[in-house]
């Protein structure tokens, strides 16, 4: 396996929470994490396998971070970059638009070539609606620590296996 670029913000609690618990599961592979909030296009393009943490801001919004970086990731070629999601949301206190931020970023990528791994089910979830699923199934990992941290561990676990699997 080539390796891993791991982009999150370093100053979101949660996120980075869950950073840690990912990088932990991928100890014994050759990794790199970085902070989403100064990340460059010559950074970003370094790495063939990326995994990016996309929490859902307010009303379903991408984090300014990734907002900010768009406009760089509409002008990159993303072919044969292998790129893994994973979001924060409250599918209670926002069933309405649930993980949308993992939707919009997985749309971007994937209009630049990307092919995005890492789906996973949406069984165990309840929400209304969400940009984050395609086919039944979450364009990443979904992590709700607000009404499921229990079943975190569990989900990045198997996500890490599988992403072992997916990832070239």
């Amino acid at each position: 396996m080539k390796k891993i670029g791991l982009f999150y913000s370093f100053n979101s609690h949660k996120t980075a929470k869950l950073a840690e618990r990912i990088k932990e599961e991928f100890k014994d592979t050759s990794f790199e994490a970085l902070n989403a909030e100064n990340v460059n296009e010559k950074q970003f393009l370094t790495f063939d396998n990326l995994i990016l943490g996309v929490p859902t801001w307010f009303d379903g919004e991408l984090p300014n971070y990734w907002d900010e970086f768009g406009p760089a990731i509409e002008d990159m070629d993303l072919k044969g970059k292998y790129i893994a999601l994973f979001g924060l949301g409250d599918q209670v206190g926002y069933p309405e638009n649930f993980l949308d931020a993992v939707g919009i970023m997985a749309e971007l990528l994937e209009s630049r070539g990307a092919v995005i791994v890492g789906l996973t089910s949406t069984q165990g979830y309840s929400f209304e609606s969400s940009k984050a699923v395609r086919d039944n199934k979450f364009l990443g990992l979904a992590i709700d620590f607000e009404n499921q941290a229990h079943l975190n561990k569990e989900r990045v676990q198997q996500w890490a296996s599988q992403l072992r699997k997916e990832f070239i």
